[in-house]
C-alpha cells in the first residue's frame, strides 16, 4: 500500500486539488478555498487522468466520470454516495429522495451529512442533490459553486 500523493491544478471554478491513495485509487477532490491535507506533491498518472476528466465535466464534454475511487467511507454514507453517483447528468434529487432509495426514508438529515463528508465532489456528483424545501442548499465548495454546476450541466443537455 502506498501512501498517497495530491496536486493542484487551476481549472475553470478555481484551484483543484486531487488525491490518490498510493495505490492508483482517488481519495480527494478539493474544491477552491478548501484546506488540504499534507501529502507529497506529485502528479501521478490517475491524478493527470482524473484532472482531464474534470476538465471534461467543466467544458461540458464528459457527463460521467470513469475512475478508481476509493471512497473513505462504508455503511450508510457509502450507500448514499453510490446512490448520488446514479443520478443522471443534468438532474437533481432531494435529500429525501436519496434517504428514500437506500432504505431509511427518514434519515434525509443524515444523507445531507453524508453529502458534507463526500470526500469526491464532481466526481461523486454531490451538488446534484438539493433541499426539498426549494433552493440549492449547501455545498462545501459553497453555494454558489453548486449552483453554478447545476446550471452548467442544466446548459449541457
Amino acid at each position: 500500500m502506498g501512501y498517497g500523493y495530491i496536486y493542484s491544478k487551476i481549472t475553470l471554478i478555481g484551484t483543484v486539488s486531487i488525491s490518490e491513495d498510493g495505490d492508483g485509487n482517488l481519495t480527494g477532490v478539493y474544491l477552491p478555498n478548501v484546506n488540504l491535507p499534507q501529502m507529497d506533491v506529485s502528479e501521478s498518472q490517475v491524478i493527470s487522468e482524473a484532472f482531464d476528466q474534470v476538465d471534461e465535466y467543466l467544458s461540458g464534454k464528459r457527463r460521467k466520470f470513469d475512475l478508481p475511487l476509493d471512497y473513505g467511507v462504508t455503511g450508510f454514507r457509502r450507500d448514499v454516495l453510490e446512490a448520488i453517483e446514479k443520478i443522471p447528468y443534468g438532474s437533481t434529487r432531494t435529500y429525501k429522495d436519496i434517504a428514500e432509495e437506500i432504505g431509511s426514508p427518514k434519515a434525509y438529515r443524515a444523507v445531507g451529512t453524508a453529502c458534507a463528508a463526500n470526500p469526491l465532489p464532481i466526481i461523486i456528483p454531490c451538488h446534484r442533490v438539493v433541499p426539498s424545501s426549494g433552493g440549492y442548499g449547501n455545498y462545501v465548495g459553497g453555494e454558489a459553486l453548486k449552483k453554478k454546476l447545476i446550471e452548467h450541466e442544466s446548459s449541457m443537455l
